[in-house]
């Protein structure tokens, strides 16, 4: 399984903090995660930078069971 954290307000849409799914690429996981967390998630995805262990990630990624993602949604602030 790998794991997703979720940050700031992507985190108020899925009601979670982090969890985990299978797959085998960056792809498959956000795919997984819109099946999960429906439309509203979807949009607002659409906006986010994803990060895999601590990198920009591509969706073509390949990733393993020990593997972190993270949803960062864009930050405002003055």
């Amino acid at each position: 399984m790998v794991s997703v954290r979720f940050f700031a307000s992507i985190r108020e849409v899925t009601g979670c903090r982090i969890a985990e799914f299978s797959g085998s690429s960056v792809g498959e996981i956000l795919d997984e995660s819109i099946e999960r967390y429906g439309q509203e998630y979807a949009a607002l995805l659409q906006t986010c930078t994803i990060w895999c262990n601590g990198e920009v990630a591509d969706v073509h990624q390949n990733v393993g069971q020990d593997d972190e993602i993270a949803v960062l949604p864009p930050v405002s602030g003055g």
